[in-house]
């Protein structure tokens, strides 16, 4: 449920959203579908009652999409031969499928052919960091469904071993900077987990850039030659919870994975994790509304509007 401490950021203004002002509009649904957002907020909020660990997994999957083909629904796609983008090994360990095939199933039974899955999945990634205690924020709808969903094209993810250079180049490839990098990335595993199969390689090797004592816990959960599946929390501090503690981990040398830990060698990037973790609070950045910031721009990546696309009539199906 949402209450004062989600932090209600509702105050983006046009010239914040230049990019996509044009593309985009705040209650596109307002009159062909009146119910939509309230709809996928229920299913979301009925979600993460029975599971908590399900607001991170919708995150990751609004993130995964619109970084292939843009914000266009096209990771939920499945062929039955199993070469769609979803499979991609950069989107290993997807899930919440489900929740959003629940969301579609209500609105299509309400107002049939008009509420893309692609502003189902942006939809359930806003309404999932509320229900985590982070920001509610108002979220620009209108996308249509793309039409490809081919593996290849998800063949360069950012992934959790690239270098610091390498996630830049592929974050500002899409339009987004450094500040968007440390707030989509390491920002969104304030809460979620990781399988320690992405962890290993740093413990096997030794990263010396991992805090020793920290060291020691990781290695006890994901042991030498153990189950590669079993997850592990990438805050461990607040596993559950939207809050800054993930930068504070990443300062102390407690980041759980490369890509996160990485950050903090880059000059640039360490002064805004810095900026989020401040005791002064007059100069302390504002966390939960420079998140919102970053998740309503990277929701615009490469939308499909107008006769663009299609509205599926099921998500993981094209017409």
């Amino acid at each position: 449920m949402f209450t004062v401490a989600t932090f209600l950021v509702l105050f983006f203004v046009h010239d914040q959203l230049g990019f996509s002002e044009a593309q985009l509009q705040f209650g596109f649904y307002s009159e062909t579908c009146p119910p939509a957002e309230s709809i996928v907020r229920d299913v979301v909020h009925q979600a993460v009652t029975r599971d908590p660990g399900i607001a991170a997994v919708l995150l990751r999957l609004h993130f995964h999409d619109c970084f292939v083909e843009g914000c266009d629904g096209s990771i939920l796609i499945k062929h039955d031969v199993n070469d769609d983008e979803r499979f991609a090994s950069g989107n290993a360990g997807l899930g919440g499928f489900d929740v959003v095939d629940e969301a579609k199933s209500e609105l299509e039974r309400l107002c049939p052919g008009v509420v893309s899955c692609a502003d189902i999945l942006a939809l359930a990634a806003r309404d999932a960091v509320a229900e985590a205690k982070g920001p509610f924020y108002k979220l620009p709808t209108g996308r249509r469904d793309g039409k490809i969903a081919a593996m290849s094209n998800a063949a360069h993810l950012p992934d959790v071993e690239d270098s610091i250079n390498s996630l830049k180049s592929k974050f500002r490839e899409k339009g987004l900077s450094d500040k968007d990098l440390v707030l989509l990335s390491a920002g969104a595993h304030t809460i979620g987990t990781t399988a320690c199969f992405f962890v290993m390689p740093r413990l096997d090797a030794q990263d010396p850039t991992i805090n020793p004592e920290f060291f020691q816990v990781l290695r006890s959960k994901c042991p030498h030659g153990g189950d590669v599946n079993v997850r592990i929390p990438l805050d461990w501090e607040s596993q559950f919870v939207f809050d800054n503690q993930i930068f504070r981990n990443i300062q102390n040398g407690k980041g759980v994975i490369l890509s996160d830990s990485v950050l903090y060698q880059d000059n640039n990037m360490k002064r805004i994790i810095d900026s989020y973790v401040r005791t002064n609070q007059s100069s302390k950045a504002n966390f939960a509304a420079d998140f919102a910031r970053s998740m309503v721009k990277m929701g615009a990546i490469g939308v499909k509007i107008g006769v663009q696309g299609e509205i599926r009539r099921i998500c993981n199906a094209t017409n």
